[in-house]
């Protein structure tokens, strides 16, 4: 995630928290959660992997601590971590998820990641096919061509599609690769814009602007904490904004969002532990990705009409549509 989170200007400083969820059962298990920072989207990762766990009705002491998105905090978060020597780790987005295993991953305890978009780009995995030697988990990975075929049916006139992204990041350039692959096959055509500098977004999006009909918001740490600056340069220019998160939808910034349940990412990344304790290998655990039917569609009537543009008829009975 694929991180997308909202920018924090408060200065960072690791904050924690514990979850007991007893049962029972044989003795307490100690699990560590490592989070980049407190996002709704990133927060409902942890909670669906306690939910899950409490479900299991394992005897587990859980620990959640993040670092306001801060990186440069990772290595003190992890000493921590180190220091408080959990049975397991379980880290949420790709940058918590790459710090982790260059850290632990000759420790030989179980490390998962949540709402990382490609494991296998970031290294974190050899393939999708198998965990690594002591690492697995869920991406957060959104169905790139689903989401193309919905914005194909909310914008039938629209030809190209433009996705600002940052270069550095290892999430931003597999989205992009993946809607370059999509897009042609449905008759698209993909424009892009590197960006590297939160002061640019505006400006970037604006020149993309002149170019595309419909700008996407990907899932993206230098995009997502600025997708105001984005909704704002698209609608300037009269062109829709399609995002990865439905928060900004609900809120009447952005037209549209297609989006995939971080509760349940969560969820399926708690089931993967309660495997894994129960005595499964890592390795004989591929990464998994959210299915087409953990993903949802918001539609903002008040943001569509901000750039003209009209809800078609086949949404009427979507129960997709807010004011």
């Amino acid at each position: 995630m694929r991180a997308h989170v909202r920018q924090i200007t408060a200065a960072a400083c690791l904050v924690g928290s514990t979850l007991s969820v007893a049962s029972a059962a044989a003795e307490t298990k100690t699990i560590a959660i490592a989070n980049f920072g407190s996002h709704p989207q990133l927060n409902a990762v942890a909670q669906g992997f306690q939910a899950a766990i409490a479900a299991a009705d394992v005897d587990a002491k859980i620990t959640v601590d993040h670092v306001n998105f801060d990186a440069t905090l990772l290595p003190q978060m992890f000493s921590k971590i180190e220091v408080s020597d959990p049975d397991m780790i379980v880290s949420i987005t790709t940058p918590v998820a790459q710090n982790m295993l260059n850290i632990f991953g000759d420790s030989g305890k179980p490390l998962l990641f949540g709402a990382v978009t490609d494991p296998v780009s970031a290294e974190l995995v050899p393939s999708w096919d198998a965990g690594g030697k002591n690492i697995t988990g869920v991406a957060d990975a959104l169905d790139i061509k689903a989401t193309l075929e919905f914005i194909n049916r909310l914008f039938p006139d629209a030809d190209t599609v433009g996705v600002p992204f940052n270069p550095a990041e290892a999430n931003d350039l597999a989205t992009l690769k993946l809607f370059e692959t999509h897009g042609p096959e449905l008759g698209l055509k993909i424009e892009s814009v590197g960006v590297d500098n939160t002061n640019d977004i505006m400006a970037r999006v604006t020149s993309l602007s002149t170019s595309a009909d419909v700008i996407y918001g990907p899932a993206s740490n230098m995009i997502q904490p600025a997708i105001a600056a984005v909704a704002t340069a698209a609608t300037q220019m009269g062109k829709p904004v399609v995002n990865m998160d439905d928060g900004p939808v609900n809120e009447g910034l952005i037209p549209a969002g297609f989006t995939v349940s971080y509760y349940r990412i969560g969820e399926m990344v708690g089931e993967i532990a309660v495997r894994v304790l129960a005595g499964e290998t890592l390795e004989s655990i591929s990464p998994q990705k959210p299915s087409f039917d953990d993903h949802s569609m918001v539609i903002s009537r008040s943001a569509m009409a901000s750039v003209g543009a009209t809800i078609p008829e086949t949404f009427n009975d979507c129960d997709c549509i807010v004011d």
